[in-house]
């Protein structure tokens, strides 16, 4: 797992070799070990880096430009992992087709949070199979049995 963790800092070194500019943070918190990173924000973001390819699971965020409201589904949904994402607008119909078009197990809108207790938590793609939390959650761990019968005889 510290291993993980260092790859994904790596990642972010990645970003910076790559043009991605860090305005925030960026740094190791050496007083914890130096297996944490400080909340760190990323802009430039382009979609070779490792932090757009992989999932981070640090505090880290990646600024992206774009231009039209398909490119930016694009740039989100262009890689093999789809936990969760986020849109930010006031504009509801843009939110429902921005929210469908999007790979992700989980969205968030106007907000930083994307599940609570009661909601299935989980993702798609390389993201994992199957919910926790909520009702789908607990349909995991129930052996559906399937039973037919003939009842002419």
């Amino acid at each position: 797992a510290v291993e993980k963790a260092m790859n994904h800092i790596a990642g972010m070194f990645d970003a910076k070799k790559h043009g991605g500019q860090v305005i925030l943070g960026g740094e190791p918190l050496k007083e914890l070990g130096g297996y944490f990173l400080q909340p760190t924000v990323i802009t430039n973001m382009k979609t070779s880096m490792i932090t757009t390819r992989e999932e981070t699971f640090a505090p880290v965020l990646g600024i992206y430009r774009f231009d039209e409201e398909e490119e930016a589904i694009d740039l989100a949904n262009d890689c093999d992992v789809g936990l969760g994402s986020f849109v930010i607008t006031e504009n509801m119909p843009r939110m429902w087709r921005v929210a469908e078009a999007l790979e992700v197990g989980m969205v968030g809108v106007n907000l930083g949070l994307l599940s609570a207790c009661e909601s299935p938590f989980g993702g798609v793609k390389e993201s994992g199979y199957g919910r926790e939390g909520g009702t789908q959650g607990i349909d995991e761990y129930l052996a559906v049995k399937s039973m037919l019968i003939n009842v002419a005889n």
